[in-house]
């Protein structure tokens, strides 16, 4: 393991649920890997605007005016960060039944033709493979393999298009539900990190 990316998009920040978890994991995996580099991108602190007609419009322009040209080495640099990493942790709270819209503007940034995907005779072909990623998923209610919950299938779906299929979700799940519910939550995710810290000592 090499490089890890972590990838906040609570709106809380830092005092965010997800965020603090995905810290939890990132911990006990740098205790495996001491010599893991660490990249941490805040969707909170340092926000990804989101998609427009401009922005996208720099994608594809053949010849780029200065401001595309800024747009797209933007984007770069975010795909930069997921082409170093070889362990994605992403921390995603349940907003509305789905992803924040500060991390689907980080996903529209980074799943662009030609440099994370491309497509082929046979459709389009992920290029970011050989790459784990942990999602920590934090909802108020209990979701998990309901028909509510679009956040599950909608990031296996993106992530394995851009060529991520070795995919784990944690999930701290009931965390309005009372006093009890959201501490019965934190203890079943935390359970399931100190898990994946283990795994990765014995690999390590």
């Amino acid at each position: 393991m090499k490089t890890i990316l972590q990838v906040n998009s609570s709106l809380n920040g830092a005092a965010g649920h997800s965020t603090r978890l995905a810290e939890e994991l990132v911990a006990g995996l740098r205790a495996a890997h001491p010599e893991a580099r660490l990249i941490v991108r805040d969707l909170a602190r340092d926000p990804v605007p989101h998609l427009d007609g401009e922005r996208f419009a720099a994608f594809l322009a053949k010849e780029r005016s200065p401001a595309q040209t800024e747009v797209v080495a933007y984007s770069d640099a975010l795909i930069g960060e997921l082409k170093r990493a070889d362990v994605i942790v992403l921390g995603v709270p349940m907003y509305n039944f789905g992803v924040p819209s500060q991390l689907k503007a980080w996903i529209d940034h980074v799943a662009r033709a030609g440099l994370t995907f491309r497509y082929t005779a046979q459709g389009a072909q992920g290029l970011l493979t050989g790459k784990k990623a942990y999602v920590v998923s934090t909802r108020g209610g209990v979701y998990e393999g309901g028909g509510a919950d679009f956040e599950t299938p909608y990031l296996r779906q993106i992530l394995a298009f851009l060529g991520i299929t070795d995919v784990e979700f944690i999930y701290a799940e009931g965390l309005a539900l009372g006093e009890d519910s959201g501490k019965a939550a934190l203890a079943a995710a935390r359970g399931a990190i100190h898990r994946i810290a283990s795994e990765e000592s014995v690999l390590a």
